[in-house]
Formats: C-alpha cells, sequence, structure tokens
C-alpha cells in the first residue's frame, strides 16, 4: 500500500488542541476570579464597562498558558488572547475583525480591541444560548476548524522554505552558483513560492501541496499548475513546479511543461519528502548548470 489511509492532519491538529485545554482553563480561572461562574455567565453581561474591563484585563495578562497554532507553536501571548477570544466569540480575528479594528473607537490597540470583542459578544449571546456551547467540547471543536485553516497557512510557509533549503544543498553539493530568493515573485494574480535565478534569466517555482485523493478539485489543481506555467512563460521565465500530493487525479501527460516535480507523498510526511525532494532536484542538475552559464 504506497499511500497513507491515516487522517495525520486530523491527528496533529486533535492533539495541538488538547494541548491548548490549558489556555482554555486558564481563561476559565480569570471568569472566575472576575466574579463570574463560567463563560455563559460572562457572555450574557448586561454592563458594556463591566464586560470591557474583563476583556480588556485578559488581553493583558500573563499567566504560563500558551495558545498553539497549527503547527504546534506558540503564539506570542497578546496575539494568543487576541485570537483565543474571537475564536470562541465563533469569529475570525486576522480575516474579518481585523479590517475593523481601525474604524471602532479606542485610545489604543487593546483598547479597540476590546470594545469589538464586546459588539461581537453582544451579537452573538442570543445565537447561542445554550450552557453547552460555552464549555471545552464545544469550544474545541470550534478552535479545531480554525487551527485548520492556521496550519493551511503556516504550512504553506513551511514547504517554501523546505524547498528552498534543498535547492542550496543540491547547488552546494554540485557547486552550481545559482541563487535562491528568500521571497516569493507575484506576476499579476499569479504566486510562485520561490525564484532561483542565474546570471540572465530565472526560474520560477510553484509549490503545490494536496492531502485528499481524488473528486472535483483535482481539475482545478492541474488548471493551476498550467496556469503558472504559462503565465511565468509568457513574462520571460522558466517555471519548475513542484506538487507534492498522495494522489494527484490530474493527468501528468496534460501539462503545459514537461519539467516538474511530482512526489507522491502525504504533505504532512515533511521527513520523507526532504530526502525525495532532494533526489528529484538532483535529476534535473542539466537544467540547473544551463541556467547558471546562460
Amino acid at each position: 500500500m504506497d499511500f497513507v489511509l491515516s487522517n495525520l492532519r486530523l491527528a496533529e491538529l486533535v492533539a495541538i488542541v488538547k494541548t491548548n485545554r490549558a489556555f482554555y482553563e486558564d481563561f476559565i480561572a480569570y471568569l472566575q476570579s472576575s466574579g463570574y461562574r463560567g463563560p455563559q455567565d460572562f457572555i450574557n453581561e448586561k454592563v458594556d464597562a463591566t464586560a470591557i474591563d474583563v476583556i480588556s484585563g485578559f488581553l493583558t495578562r500573563t499567566s504560563e498558558a500558551e495558545l498553539l497554532n497549527g503547527v504546534g507553536n506558540p503564539y506570542p501571548n497578546p496575539q494568543a488572547r487576541w485570537y483565543f477570544l474571537a475564536w470562541i466569540l465563533r469569529d475570525a480575528p486576522a480575516q474579518r475583525l481585523g479590517p475593523l479594528l481601525g474604524q471602532v473607537p479606542g485610545e489604543t490597540a487593546e483598547a479597540k480591541k476590546a470594545y469589538l470583542l464586546n459588539e461581537v459578544r453582544k451579537f452573538v449571546a442570543p445565537l447561542f444560548p445554550e450552557y453547552e456551547s460555552w464549555t471545552w467540547p464545544a469550544i474545541s471543536e470550534v478552535m479545531l476548524a480554525r487551527l485548520e485553516g492556521s496550519r493551511r497557512a503556516l504550512k504553506g510557509g513551511l514547504f517554501e522554505g523546505v524547498v528552498r533549503r534543498c535547492l542550496r544543498t543540491v547547488f552546494k553539493r554540485h557547486r552550481i552558483n545559482l541563487s535562491v530568493e528568500e521571497r516569493e515573485v507575484r506576476i499579476h494574480d499569479e504566486t510562485y513560492d520561490v525564484q532561483v535565478s542565474g546570471p540572465q534569466r530565472s526560474i520560477l517555482i510553484p509549490v503545490k501541496t494536496r492531502e485528499t485523493m481524488g473528486g472535483g478539485h483535482a481539475m482545478l489543481f492541474t488548471r493551476d499548475i498550467d496556469k503558472s506555467i504559462s503565465v511565468a512563460e509568457e513574462n520571460g521565465y522558466r517555471c519548475l513546479p513542484i506538487v507534492i500530493a498522495e494522489s494527484w487525479g490530474g493527468d501528468l501527460k496534460s501539462l503545459k511543461s514537461e519539467t516538474f516535480i511530482y512526489i507522491r507523498a502525504n504533505p504532512n510526511q515533511i521527513d520523507k519528502i526532504e530526502p525525495l525532494l532532494i533526489e528529484r532536484l538532483t535529476e534535473l542538475i542539466p537544467l540547473f548548470k544551463e541556467l547558471a552559464t546562460h
């Protein structure tokens, strides 16, 4: 069997959520020290000024409890508390609430956040009147969904770093004088995660990962790669797509480029992927040498 039946992503996320329970319990302890029996009592607070004071106190609170992101690294303390309060109020701190901060009253960033979170609190209170909506089982489900989005974004950045590291390893090993740029490249509406630069030309590398198998998204996945290739070549670049997918339903022969790397592995298996990627990059030494001399 050459595929991974277990949902490794889910297992890792559940482990992170379980660890984050300590942060939730620290929140409960804080609420109890503020005179509330639990989250539901606080959510139903009738006095705005009191609720804002409680929120402000939690935003600036320090404790040993950490909130881990989607790949298991702790958020900085102020960000952790802002994210956590937004999550339990069933909102998105970065995507939706962040842009609203400039439009609400408050002399400091913390005051603005407290004001905005209190407005969200008053909105969601009647939507979730059940006690169970504020207990750990319910909050853990919300956290699982939010961390999945965090993981998706962070994993993308993680793989960009892996690709850069592998490229530099291959270039050093074979004494190829090419530079691997640190920043991604954007051409029109296409983003290329890695750029390899030679004296005259560059290779743009979109890094595509896919955990699931088959389905209609497989065709869109292939079309997305084709578009990356077309836009790069239309603007004078070579394109080297790197695809890491457990099972890609697309037709490899249909791609608009004969040069690509496809590693058939679950993107969660980073230890397995890195040596495979070095091996596949080594197979492209003639391409890299040509780039380095022209």
